[in-house]
């Protein structure tokens, strides 16, 4: 096992791994990554799955079987996807089991292209659920305008979620009231609370990359380059450790439910002039989640470090930080309105190239597009 990422884990970081394929499962590389770094969780997304169907094999004699019994491209894309997701669920049931379910997770999302519709949304989520049919899998949600009440009605029939999607600090806390809606109406409806489990999936490293290229067009103090997005994700584990203290959570704990965890996403490191671990090492904190992309993983277990805490203990240097960049002239609300849209736009892109890879696959087999 890896020192570094023992380490990591025992520091209370949960290690997802931010990729998977069928090549991962059946030839065991997925249950050896539990094994030997701490990886506790998977997530996935219409980019991965793309990259995963391109090159893999695997997946060629049931893209056959499903051609010759007529399945149009969506039908092979939803069989494919969930069959892989029921799949990993099942390699980290063990995992699930020994944390009390809080993680051994596996996250599967609604198409993209969905994520202005709030009632196809709802009912997307509910069809993977009963699809994937495995208690550890989490079902991915955008955290746009109109997935806020998906989220709460997937929540309320007892579904647990992970929203996606989230670059700014008035998202996210509106993300959290969502959550706790969901619960409420969870309660309502009768749903045992304990058994739902959240995370709120928080990006990072994009946020470095807007606020960069903004600096560098204004010719700012080199100083502020890299430390968006590290500070803008410890203010929102302050604004979740703020959220989660009230009377009207402390209500719904009582009942029973779990905290939603904060999620640190997109931690791979884009600038090669930045440490490779940085979105690790930097924002590690107790009852928080880490997806990775293996060479995220493999850097860190190779020379990672974990310095304690780098998250509650650093909320001053944090505002400061967004201080020293308002003043440098970044417009925040516009670099998060613009990750918005990009986000949205980038994941239906990658989803459209899904749906064109199968789509080859598919004529290729002699079946119908």
């Amino acid at each position: 096992m890896s020192d570094r990422m023992k380490t990591l884990a025992d520091a209370g970081v949960s290690i997802w791994l931010d990729d998977l394929s069928r090549e991962r499962i059946e030839t065991g590389n997925l249950a050896d990554l539990v094994g030997s770094h701490s990886v506790v969780g998977v997530t996935t997304n219409p980019s991965i799955f793309a990259s995963a169907l391109a090159d893999g094999e695997r997946y060629d004699a049931e893209v056959r079987d499903l051609a010759k019994s007529g399945a149009d491209v969506d039908t092979t894309v939803f069989q494919l996807t969930t069959g892989d997701v029921r799949a990993a669920c099942d390699v980290l049931r063990p995992v699930f089991d020994a944390s009390g379910g809080v993680d051994g997770r596996v996250s599967i999302e609604v198409s993209p292209a969905l994520a202005a519709d709030t009632e196809a949304t709802t009912a997307s989520a509910k069809d993977l659920w009963k699809a994937v049919d495995r208690e550890n899998c989490l079902i991915k949600i955008p955290a746009t305008t109109e997935g806020a009440p998906a989220i709460s009605d997937v929540l309320g029939e007892g579904i647990s979620v992970n929203v996606t999607l989230i670059f700014g600090l008035e998202r996210y806390r509106g993300v959290m009231e969502a959550y706790v809606a969901g619960l409420e109406k969870a309660r309502d409806n009768g749903q045992d609370l304990s058994k739902i489990h959240s995370v709120a999936s928080f990006f990072v490293s994009r946020v470095d990359s807007e606020i960069d290229k903004r600096l560098e067009a204004a010719g700012a103090d080199k100083e502020l380059f890299g430390r968006a997005g590290i500070a803008n994700a410890r203010l929102a584990h302050q604004a979740f450790e703020e959220f989660f203290s009230g009377d009207r959570w402390q209500a719904l704990e009582a009942a029973g439910a779990n905290r939603q965890r904060p999620l640190w996403a997109s931690t791979g490191v884009k600038n090669p002039d930045y440490s490779d671990t940085m979105y690790v090492t930097e924002l590690v904190a107790p009852d928080t989640v880490n997806t990775m992309p293996e060479k995220t993983m493999q850097a860190f277990a190779d020379h990672g470090e974990v310095n304690g805490d780098r998250v509650t203990t650093m909320y001053d240097d944090a505002h400061a930080t967004m201080a020293a960049l308002a003043e440098a002239g970044i417009d925040y609300d516009d670099v998060i309105s613009t990750l918005e849209e990009e986000g949205v736009e980038k994941f239906v892109v990658s989803w459209n190239e899904l749906l064109d890879t199968v789509r080859g696959q598919l004529e290729a087999a002699g079946g119908t597009s």
